[in-house]
């Protein structure tokens, strides 16, 4: 019988394009294929998986960039893939639509917890145990940003399956009474898979638009104006955070029950 080991282990370069013993000790996830081509331009190294469903690429460092694609099914999936070798952290650099008064478009969020709205995570964890990041990583990133003088909010992120609500009042209602600071699709399912597979997880993310509102709702050109401001500087907090913390931070250790 093929174990799951064996199958993961098949299965990360099979998705990536990228051998396992590429794959560095600290892994930043994203949404985005061109943060991993900033990552590699930066670190003068090379792309994997051009042709595949997931990019990545691997500094000399031994930091690790993925992009796994949109929504908690792929979220679920790379977290699973990655349980072929147990990095020692994840953090994911995601996107974001702010739902309070006081967020603002180029905010950053670390989530202190998340909804599992998306019923991914639903196949890993019974309902009532939480979607919660791990508390030293997310410690070490807000320092980063407390460094570079960053204005950040901390609070619950609300995580859906659901791409086009905006017109959904009836949904929007139900949001506003959950009282999260945000909404999004993968943050809850990485939370929840990396308890259940053990691995550290947190999350960065960039508020790309303000959704609650009419004029707030994200369109292409408003997205691209975003990324052109704020993009740069988010990769590079996800780069710092996890190249400095095994040096500077505190072990991350994940306790099982």
């Amino acid at each position: 019988m093929i174990t799951k080991h064996d199958l993961v282990h098949d299965w990360l370069p099979r998705y990536t394009g990228m051998p396992i013993n590429q794959f560095g000790e600290y892994v930043l996830l994203t949404n985005f294929r061109n943060y991993v081509t900033r990552f590699a331009e930066k670190f003068s190294t090379s792309v994997y998986g051009i042709d595949r469903p997931m990019q990545a690429a691997t500094n000399s460092d031994g930091l690790t960039i993925v992009n796994f694609g949109i929504g908690s099914p792929n979220a679920a999936t790379v977290m699973d893939l990655l349980t072929a070798y147990n990095p020692k952290a994840v953090l994911f650099l995601g996107k974001c639509g702010g739902l309070k008064r006081s967020t603002e478009i180029g905010h950053f969020i670390l989530p202190i917890g998340a909804i599992r709205g998306e019923g991914t995570s639903d196949d890993y964890l019974p309902k009532l145990v939480p979607a919660l990041p791990s508390f030293k990583l997310h410690k070490f990133v807000s320092q980063k940003l407390v460094d570079r003088h960053l204005d950040y909010r901390t609070g619950v992120v609300y995580t859906t399956n659901r791409r086009v609500w905006e017109h959904d009042e009836d949904f929007k209602r139900q949001l506003a009474e959950y009282t999260p600071i945000a909404i999004d699709m993968e943050t809850a399912t990485i939370f929840a898979v990396g308890h259940k597979n053990q691995i550290a997880r947190g999350a960065l993310l960039l508020v790309s638009d303000l959704p609650m509102t009419p004029e707030g709702v994200k369109t292409q050109l408003s997205d691209q104006k975003v990324s052109q401001d704020w993009s740069d500087v988010h990769l590079e907090i996800g780069i710092e955070s996890l190249s400095e913390i095994d040096d500077q931070g505190e072990q991350i250790k994940h306790f099982q029950y």
